[in-house]
């Protein structure tokens, strides 16, 4: 059956494959995770402010961003964008954003109602006796939540958090869709250039679950190690 492979072309391009495209992939999956979780954190807490208003407004967008397919949001904010920037800046012409800087919007407004979710449910495992405590010492809900309340929420979390990012960096391939050079659109590149389709897309394969594989196992030990402090 693989006989007939050339892996060699494999070897031959591994630099492009590595230095530019899992360079991008990795990147937009850092960036992305980042912002999402600073947005997020910050719906979360417009759901559980009390306030009528607000967490209607970041319910709707969580269902919102949930009930969409991921690569109809990536197209969505491809060709949007540049007229939202057309409007804010009142420009005669779409607003030149580029393919990278629309997808980084694109994956932190999407993975941004995933980590809400994430966060909402480790604000609500915190006991209701350590906010009431703080209260009582004189703190404001801002410093309630910043200095007791989040540190513990964001501690209890960090597993989910990070099996979230390990989605992430597999969602990222779907910028692909762009003509993006990720790792997967580096490999595809390849393998349509070499005419070797089959080797390329099982190399990239291979590399997808190797680095998933690898960052589950990271998890895992973390969340035991999270148990035992526990």
């Amino acid at each position: 059956m693989f006989a007939n492979f050339d892996f060699d072309v494999i070897r031959r391009s591994l630099a492009y494959l590595f230095v530019d495209g899992m360079t991008f992939t990795l990147t937009l999956t850092g960036l992305s995770a980042l912002g999402g979780l600073i947005f997020g954190t910050m719906i979360a807490l417009m759901r559980l402010s009390g306030l009528p208003l607000l967490g209607r407004i970041a319910a709707l967008y969580v269902d919102l961003m949930r009930s969409l397919p991921l690569v109809l949001v990536i197209f969505w904010f491809y060709f949007l964008v540049p007229y939202i920037g057309q409007w804010l800046t009142g420009s005669s012409r779409p607003i030149r954003v580029g393919a990278f800087a629309s997808s980084l919007i694109t994956f932190v407004l999407f993975e941004a109602a995933y980590f809400a979710e994430i966060m909402r449910a480790g604000i609500q495992s915190i006991s209701k006796g350590q906010p009431a405590a703080a209260q009582a010492l004189g703190l404001t809900y801002g410093q309630t939540m910043r200095y007791v309340v989040l540190p513990q929420a964001f501690r209890n979390m960090v597993p989910v958090l990070l099996t979230q990012t390990i989605v992430l960096f597999q969602d990222t391939s779907l910028v692909y869709v762009l003509s993006i050079p990720d790792f997967l659109g580096a490999a595809s590149k390849v393998a349509q250039r070499d005419g070797r389709l089959v080797e390329m897309y099982l190399f990239a394969a291979a590399i997808y679950f190797v680095i998933s594989c690898a960052a589950s196992f990271g998890v895992r030990q973390l969340q035991s190690r999270i148990a035992v402090m526990r």
